[in-house]
């Protein structure tokens, strides 16, 4: 199971997760199971409440003075030491974010009681994009039985350029061996394999190929493909044949979020898939968004996949 294999990466590596929400419930006790396991340190942040052997941080008896000159600096003149200090006094997400920045801890998993722009806007601004990339992107790490595929982009990237299709795909191989696909396979998915349609959506992924070629030429990677042609080795050998990827992809790059969003939810729900996700990749330090019906559950096993990405 991916969670133990993490689990096992992560010992004596010093991780720490900040937990923002710890009005929550099922972050508290989250933050509980994390500490009794011992693997990853939780940091929970407050109003003042304690959870018993828990790491807490309340953030009105917290010294923020270098944090708000931190941030000002990180956002180079668009907000004053005034805004900065009420902004991460007032949202624990920003709070928790610039504690990351500042290396106080290796990541942040929030969203059980914020949205997913609530989460993601603070890592954006502050922590921000690794270079030379952009735009982070959603992924879903697939799982049932012994198979294991990464899908991307399944949460935030609306319509996609072939700029943003190919810094996805360069980005998901290195995820993809986080989460132990250790050999990934990239297809660019698409209505069309290798020419058998013709519009500016297959001529998009076809662009992103190219692009991928010359910025990451070791990628083992093929598009456009169909998924059948991506999936299934009967079928990639006679619609792609010499392909190195058609017909044993492990990395599906779908070309919008539409078919990114239905198509993980239909092998989740038809095909009895577990998605765990999903999992922004792309931040200098890693930044997760939970969804508003997480279980307890659910926060502890983002933990740990934040904290995996902190390695």
């Amino acid at each position: 199971m991916l969670i133990e294999e993490l689990k096992k990466k992560l010992e004596g590596k010093n991780a720490s997760i900040i937990l923002p929400e710890g009005e929550d419930e099922r972050v508290r006790e989250a933050a509980k199971i994390l500490k009794k396991e011992g693997i990853i340190e939780p940091i929970v942040l407050t109003d003042g409440e304690e959870i018993e052997g828990v790491k807490t941080i309340n953030v009105h008896d917290y010294d923020i003075t270098e944090m708000v000159d931190a941030f000002v600096e990180r956002r180079n003149g668009k907000i004053d030491a005034e805004g900065a200090k009420k902004l991460v006094l007032e949202d624990k997400n920003y709070f928790g974010t610039m504690l990351v920045y500042m290396k106080k801890a290796s990541g942040l998993v929030s969203g059980a009681c914020h949205s997913t722009a609530n989460t993601v806007r603070p890592a954006l601004q502050i922590i921000k994009m690794k270079k030379p990339f952009k735009k982070t992107s959603g992924v879903f790490v697939m799982m049932k039985g012994t198979e294991r595929y990464i899908f991307t982009d399944c949460a935030i990237n609306i319509a996609p350029t072939s700029e943003d299709i190919a810094e996805n795909a360069i980005i998901s191989y290195d995820t993809a061996k986080a989460f132990g696909i250790d050999e990934p396979k990239i297809a660019l998915l698409s209505f069309s394999t290798k020419g058998s349609a013709s519009s500016p959506e297959v001529d998009k992924v076809a662009d992103a190929l190219k692009l991928i070629k010359e910025q990451a030429p070791n990628l083992v990677i093929d598009g456009e493909l169909q998924f059948d042609a991506a999936f299934v080795p009967k079928v990639g050998e006679t619609k792609a044949k010499g392909s190195p990827v058609a017909g044993h992809a492990n990395v599906f790059v779908f070309p919008s979020l539409e078919a990114g969003n239905i198509g993980y939810k239909i092998a989740q729900r038809m095909g009895g898939f577990e998605a765990i996700g999903p999992i922004l990749q792309g931040l200098n330090s890693p930044v997760n968004d939970l969804s508003r019906g997480c279980s307890t559950e659910d926060v502890v096993a983002l933990s740990y996949l934040t904290a995996a990405q902190s390695l």
